[in-house]
């Protein structure tokens, strides 16, 4: 293991770079929607649009990974992602922000891309473990990201995706040059070995399960992060400036807790118990945020929703990896992301539509709606995931 560390360092660094330009647009592009006259249901739909385009792409990009290898598809996807940065602050028009989005959607493969790398250079059992890794690269992204876009938003409206751009541009250079392929050619997938959705799906009973309860999972978190914004501008008076640093609280619990907590926990409980737990903590977080009255009560459920999806979602995926064939991997783990963004789309189309239930009624029920709905979502992915086994997967099983 010693010559993966390396490569996992770079790939850290590569996720961590992304999700710093992913970051500082959250805190940001719903009020800069709000430029163009963006209503709450169009405001769901700009944020829906990229992961729609996600979900049918992801696949795609897993699958042409397993032929090709991991490294070009990261580098046209951080190449994509940059040019739909500056057309975003450059755009005049809701429809150059939405054509924006959709470029970033299409190539925006980056993630699953990173996660076939890590499970290439790991050994099964490690997975959930290096799965994490992903999970702080985002914890430490949402850190600097949201506070960055916050803080550049007194330069321009727009500069935040100017230099969230120019970092996904440094990323792919950093690519370029330092990060080697992590798939040998006798583990590519040949056109004749090529395997069908049905053939896929087949190997193994467990990767609907999982998908579907990732895919629920998300569309709750996304109603959240697609809403909270909007709520803490209407509940508190909120700014992008002090969003982000709120952003930045929640991906610095999200770092401790995958970078360090998760591989204390992994050496004490299964992991279908780790993944049940964090269910139920979105689930209570998402339920309790609506009632926040002030600063120190918004923080505490905020953290309870993050320490919930640092506790999910490396070990879903962990899972996902660990119960296909090696050759399968970018396959499969394009499958989980399709399903995510499948959740990321449906989910902020949910929020705007919850929202707008609220918009005209009192101050302290804003964003009362969406909320509770997302926490009824998580129990449905808690029954998802109380179906997994609690032995390890194995591809195969």
């Amino acid at each position: 293991m010693a010559k993966l560390r390396s490569p996992l360092y770079l790939i850290f660094l590569t996720v961590f770079i992304d999700l710093i330009g992913f970051g500082i647009v959250i805190p940001v592009l719903p009020l800069y929607a709000k430029h163009f006259g963006a209503s709450e249901m169009t405001n769901g739909w700009l944020v829906g649009i990229y992961s729609a385009m996600q979900f049918l792409a992801a696949p795609l990009l897993g699958k042409l990974s397993d032929r090709v290898g991991r490294r070009p598809v990261l580098l046209v996807s951080l190449l994509g992602t940059a040019v739909g940065f500056f057309i975003m602050g450059a755009a005049q028009t809701l429809l150059w922000l939405f054509i924006a989005r959709i470029i970033d959607g299409i190539s925006g493969g980056n993630i699953s891309t990173a996660q076939a790398y890590i499970a290439d250079v790991t050994k099964p059992e490690e997975r959930s473990k290096a799965m994490g890794m992903i999970g702080a690269a985002f914890g430490l992204g949402f850190i600097f990201g949201p506070a960055i876009g916050g803080i550049m938003t007194h330069i321009s409206i727009s500069a935040p995706f100017y230099f969230a751009g120019g970092l996904a541009a440094l990323n792919a250079v950093l690519v370029y040059w330092l990060l080697p392929e992590s798939l040998s050619h006798e583990h590519r997938v040949t056109q004749e070995e090529s395997a069908s959705l049905r053939e896929v799906f087949q190997h193994g009973w467990h990767l609907p399960v999982l998908m579907g309860s990732y895919f629920l999972a998300i569309v709750g978190f996304s109603i959240m992060t697609t809403n909270f914004a909007l709520f803490t501008s209407q509940r508190f008076g909120y700014d992008a400036r002090h969003n982000g640093y709120i952003f930045a609280f929640i991906g610095l619990v999200g770092a401790l807790m995958q970078g360090g907590v998760l591989r204390q926990i992994l050496k004490r409980c299964s992991e279908k118990s780790i993944a049940v737990a964090g269910c139920i903590l979105l689930a209570f977080g998402l339920a309790l945020l609506p009632l926040s009255g002030d600063l120190r009560s918004l923080l505490l459920f905020t953290a309870v929703v993050g320490i919930g999806n640092s506790l999910f979602t490396p070990i879903i995926n962990g899972l996902a990896s660990r119960s296909a064939d090696r050759k399968w991997q970018g396959r499969v783990i394009g499958l989980m992301q399709s399903a995510g963004s499948l959740g990321r789309w449906v989910g902020p189309f949910l929020a705007g539509w919850l929202l707008s239930k609220d918009a005209g009624g009192a101050n302290q029920f804003y964003g009362r709606t969406p909320f509770w709905a997302a926490a009824g979502i998580l129990v449905l992915a808690l029954l998802c995931t109380l179906r997994l086994p609690q032995k390890p997967l194995q591809a195969g099983e």
